[in-house]
């Protein structure tokens, strides 16, 4: 079992709008538990407003938790790996374009530099994933991600199978246990589950 308290954790965000709140909640029960937050965001995720919040107030939100000034350029992501600045990285949300951009080993923004750099020294990233079409056109790069090592994913689930049935977004509240998975070697399981 790994504790959580004084790990490194890069926390970066993508541009799930409508899981922001899930994920500055799991964000805030990491940093609650005594982890260290590097917060990071993707250009789209920092510069974008949209209903669900302006992004000014994304960027404060997720510095004023972590304690930190927000990583939001390529220049700045790129030290994570050689500083080895983080014991894990976590993308939360992990929409479907990073998840392609990882599963093709394509790094064009601030969070697929992150991940990139920090995979340098073999250690692990967690993904939680939220995007529409997860079982349709990205079934295919989360799937490959699925096979490659230090990749984990935080349980997942269909959150509304009837009117967005390809859709797939991870349960925010299992990170903490799904850090500690990761950093033990673990995927936990089942990694995509519907309750009844």
């Amino acid at each position: 079992m790994t504790d959580i308290k004084g790990l490194r954790i890069g926390y970066a965000m993508t541009g799930s709008f409508c899981t922001f709140r899930r994920s500055f909640e799991a964000a805030k029960a990491l940093k609650d538990m005594g982890a260290e937050l590097i917060p990071i965001m993707s250009e789209c995720a920092a510069g974008t407003d949209t209903r669900f919040g302006k992004a000014e107030d994304n960027l404060a939100e997720l510095s004023n938790i972590c304690g930190r000034q927000v990583i939001t350029t390529i220049a700045e992501a790129e030290p994570i790996g050689p500083k080895n600045m983080a014991d894990i990285m976590v993308v939360a949300p992990c929409t479907s374009n990073p998840a392609a951009k990882l599963a093709c080993g394509i790094t064009d923004n601030t969070v697929t530099m992150a991940v990139k750099s920090h995979l340098r020294s073999g250690k692990p990233v967690l993904l939680a994933i939220a995007s529409n079409d997860s079982l349709m056109g990205s079934a295919r790069n989360i799937g490959e991600l699925f096979c490659r090592k230090y990749y984990y994913f935080v349980p997942m689930l269909q959150d509304d199978p009837v009117n967005k049935p390809t859709s797939l977004v991870a349960q925010f509240h299992m990170l903490p246990q799904s850090v500690t998975a990761a950093m033990n070697g673990v995927q936990l399981r089942p990694i995509i589950h519907q309750p009844l």
